[in-house]
């Protein structure tokens, strides 16, 4: 008899379905395991077995054969111990048919019969809802986790035991109720009100987070642009809850979501250091697991000190900030994870911060042209903002003014954006004013005679290439939306070509 029990792949952040066939038939006591599997999938035949005998259930003494289908897919994780497990104990007849029906599997065994979690059971639970199954059986760890998706039951089960007593009927569980996701009352560490003075880069990441543009901070240690990049997603919208899971799915995938806070409800904040690798920042490996780039899909990719970035962790940024994804190719296959993020860098001016008072910066000319070379020209023609961040005077320092709040900030960029969701609700693939092709700027920044001829002039004296004369439309056009302007006036060009003129 062929018994057959559903299981969850996952490749990038997307599950597909696997069939976990099992046939016992006569022959040679083996038991074989077929379809394409990575090291771990094959492993799973000595902890199944060996779990197996130390729950009391003892494999007959003929040819067992499990097949994972399809086999031209390869099957990597722990996830796939449990639908084995079933699947055999399904042919041995210890379970019945239709506790097995619609139904999908995914943990891992230890050799005691217990199950552990594993990763990226959200994505899987996800698609077994799209794939119109009805119900989940995961580890008790994953239970919580799982238990963010509607639409599904979920049942989590400790040991082999367990789950053999509940299948055949013998044992009752109720289903995981459905997790909501508790709202942060908790005060952030990180807000604009902490921020004294700084007024010009306090305009300036509001422009960035209302038009989802990329925004570099240029000035000396200890002028406040690592505080000011973490009040970014303080001043960005709250997640929906379509985004809430597919940020959660990617956090899943890695092993990085909280399982006591099952859901990703904040915008992300990647801080990677200096010494991250290509693939750090990417994703891959052996797991193909996401990167610092994917990890901060949604939210804010802060890198400080960029010019310390090795040139070729830095490069990789370039065809991510263009197209809004990832790809990643290696001997394993290809995939893609998601990657719209907002680029917020940081640099100092020179080797030594402190250009451009001479009296205290030391370094050579020849030497500050080589550290800002450090970050290529087409990555920087990626970033639409570039501010000059100042040393703070002692008087602003120690002032007692109450300074704007990020709740505040966010009431106007929240406003500024529905403008672009409405805007762009008939622009497949675009959803902010940053993202806008040709077609898009020559259709949403129409200029008049006189803004068109005064940004002409301005074009000709500063000599400003196609690529920037665009990004000046983008930000001027977010500019506009923020006043609840219908057309990008003249003072909205002059404030977009302010933030677009880069000092080194």
């Amino acid at each position: 008899m062929v018994s057959c029990v559903m299981a969850g792949g996952v490749r990038g952040i997307e599950s597909f379905l696997v069939r976990v066939e099992a046939d016992i038939s006569e022959g040679m006591p083996v038991f074989e395991l077929v379809g394409y599997l990575g090291n771990e999938v094959k492993e799973a035949r000595e902890r199944v077995k060996t779990a197996l005998k130390n729950t009391g259930v003892m494999l007959p003494v003929k040819h067992l054969t499990v097949n994972l289908a399809p086999a031209d897919i390869r099957k990597a994780g722990t996830g796939y111990d449990m639908p084995v497990a079933a699947a055999i104990l399904h042919a041995m007849k210890r379970i019945p048919t239709e506790s097995i029906e619609s139904t999908l599997f995914a943990g891992e065994l230890l050799l005691s019969g217990e199950f552990t979690g594993i990763s990226g059971i959200l994505p899987i639970v996800l698609n077994a809802r799209k794939e119109g199954l009805k119900r989940c059986i995961v580890p008790r760890e994953n239970a919580k986790e799982a238990s963010v998706v509607d639409g599904i039951s979920i049942y989590g089960v400790g040991d082999l035991t367990e789950l053999t007593a509940f299948l055949s009927g013998e044992l009752s569980l109720s289903p995981e109720p459905l997790y909501e996701a508790e709202t942060d009352t908790a005060v952030p560490e990180a807000d604009l009100c902490y921020v004294n003075g700084q007024k010009i880069v306090r305009r300036g990441i509001e422009i960035a987070a209302a038009g989802m543009h990329n925004i570099l901070m240029v000035g000396p240690p200890g002028a406040g642009k690592s505080m000011i990049a973490k009040c970014i997603p303080t001043i960005l919208p709250p997640l929906s809850r379509e985004e809430c899971l597919e940020v959660s799915s990617i956090y899943s995938v890695a092993g990085a979501l909280n399982r006591k806070k099952c859901l990703m409800t904040n915008r992300p904040f990647m801080a990677p250091h200096h010494t991250v690798t290509e693939i750090g920042m990417t994703g891959g490996g052996i797991s193909m697991r996401p990167g610092c780039i994917s990890m901060a899909h949604r939210g804010v990719l802060f890198l400080d000190e960029m010019p310390e970035f090795s040139r070729n962790a830095l490069e990789t940024l370039r065809q991510p900030m263009e197209d809004g994804k990832v790809s990643i190719t290696r001997v394993r296959g290809s995939l893609s994870y998601p990657a719209e993020f907002m680029l917020a860098g940081a640099m100092n001016p020179c080797p030594c911060g402190a250009y451009p008072d001479l009296n205290r910066c030391s370094c050579k000319k020849s030497e500050i042209k080589r550290y800002t070379d450090r970050l290529s020209k087409p990555l920087l023609d990626r970033i639409d903002l570039c501010i000059n961040v100042e040393k703070l005077e002692y008087k602003e320092m120690f002032t007692r003014e109450e300074n704007e709040s990020s709740a505040s900030v966010r009431k106007r960029v929240c406003a500024a954006q529905r403008i672009q969701q409405e805007r762009f609700k008939d622009s497949p693939g675009v959803f902010f004013n940053s993202r806008m092709r040709a077609a898009d700027i020559r259709k949403f920044c129409v200029l008049g005679e006189e803004e068109e001829g005064y940004l002409y002039g301005m074009a000709e004296g500063l000599g400003i290439s196609a690529r920037m004369y665009h990004k000046v439309l983008k930000v001027a056009r977010t500019i506009a939306d923020l006043a609840g302007l219908p057309a990008i006036s003249k003072d909205c060009l002059t404030e977009a070509l302010f933030y677009s003129k880069r000092n080194f």
